[in-house]
């Protein structure tokens, strides 16, 4: 019978071990995509949300061998904004043993205790901005670069230490190319007349690193009261979205809608999905992980609608129309053919805009929860 022993991540060495565990747990999966290496040793050691939030990851070991690993972390204005004492806990993966996730999420469960909190929920990242939600359906399905992929065992694993359902996100695929109704089209042009709006350039945009900022200010302001468990950014949070985004983003997939004033209105944001290139690059960047993410970013056939909305001024006014429209006719002209959804809160009324589009289930995710101290 294996030994198991947990350990605190206290230097860069386990860092390194922490981040390339599941690459080893999936390597005979197809749909498990790597995270870039790099990246994720800043998210974990240099998140500009560390600023305010604190964490502890921890490995499970047989022997030498890595078997588990977890991390846990309190966001106090997460907890302040919505009145609760929670911990949260992500980067959580096993081996298809529950004694090694009992061992992860009991020693994530005694620090939240220890620092004074009753509830535990995740998966979750730090705020709102990185993978959240285990894998529930959508197994056979290769997850956009921005979702978390997982054996079907974690959810087991997950009922068997007592957390139940706080949420779920859904997702679809859709036909990209089959354009806009007629009458979408009618909609998009009166309310286009009516409030005075035009088409941005958010290449243009992007030239302009204080309207990049704006941008992203305005974004978060559009989802602080729409979206689940929302919390708006800090200034560092929107500087360090914009370096990891913005290179994706260009006028090919996506849609600026500035007022008269050249105000943003809304947008819609999508871009070619990456997911196979960072399979193929397996967590490098070098010497050709570069190369297979630049010839991704040039092949349009498959997007993923990352984030749409309009400032809260100009919610309610049937923006959404417009945006909506010129992405489906840059989609076609793209020669893009389908396009995944970002998840989205299953209880959001905004799911029911893809019932205009031929469309169907690609993936849901869940977020547990589970009171502790008691």
């Amino acid at each position: 019978m294996a030994k198991y022993i947990i350990t605190e991540v206290k230097d860069m060495k386990d860092v390194k071990r922490f981040v390339r565990f599941p690459d080893l747990l999936y390597k005979d999966s197809r749909q498990y995509v790597p995270a870039l290496h790099k990246k994720e040793i800043r998210n974990l050691t240099k998140d500009a949300a560390l600023e305010y939030c604190s964490h502890k990851m921890w490995l499970v070991s047989d022997g030498d061998k890595v078997v588990g690993r977890i991390c846990a972390m309190i966001n106090p204005r997460y907890n302040e904004r919505y009145g609760k004492k929670c911990v949260r806990f992500g980067w959580f993966d096993t081996i298809n043993d529950p004694e090694v996730a009992k061992l992860l999420l009991e020693t994530a469960e005694k620090w939240g205790k220890d620092q004074g909190m009753d509830t535990i929920h995740g998966p979750l990242y730090y705020n709102t901005l990185g993978k959240q939600g285990m894998l529930i359906e959508g197994y056979e399905n290769i997850p956009p670069f921005n979702c978390l992929y997982n054996f079907p065992y974690y959810n087991e694993f997950m009922t068997r230490f007592g957390f139940e359902k706080e949420c779920d996100w859904v997702q679809y695929k859709m036909v990209a190319n089959h354009g806009v109704p007629e009458k979408a089209r009618r909609v998009a042009k009166i309310v286009e007349e009516r409030y005075n709006l035009h088409v941005g350039s958010l290449d243009k945009l992007k030239k302009d690193p204080d309207m990049v900022k704006k941008f992203f200010r305005l974004y978060s302001d559009s989802f602080s009261e729409t979206v689940y468990n929302f919390i708006p950014f800090t200034d560092k949070e929107i500087e360090q979205e914009a370096a990891d985004s913005m290179p994706y983003i260009s006028d090919k997939a996506s849609c600026l809608l500035l007022d008269e004033h050249d105000d943003i209105v809304a947008f819609g944001i999508s871009f070619p999905t990456i997911s196979e290139a960072l399979q193929k690059a397996k967590g490098k960047l070098f010497p050709f992980g570069w190369f297979h993410l630049l010839r991704a970013m040039r092949n349009y056939e498959t997007t993923d609608l990352m984030i749409n909305g309009a400032v809260p001024e100009w919610q309610n006014k049937g923006v959404s129309a417009i945006y909506y429209k010129e992405m489906a006719d840059k989609a076609i002209k793209v020669g893009e053919r389908w396009a995944i959804s970002n998840p989205q809160i299953e209880s959001n009324s905004a799911v029911n805009i893809w019932n205009s589009y031929e469309h169907e289930p690609f993936m849901k995710r869940r977020c547990y929860i589970k009171k502790i101290g008691e």
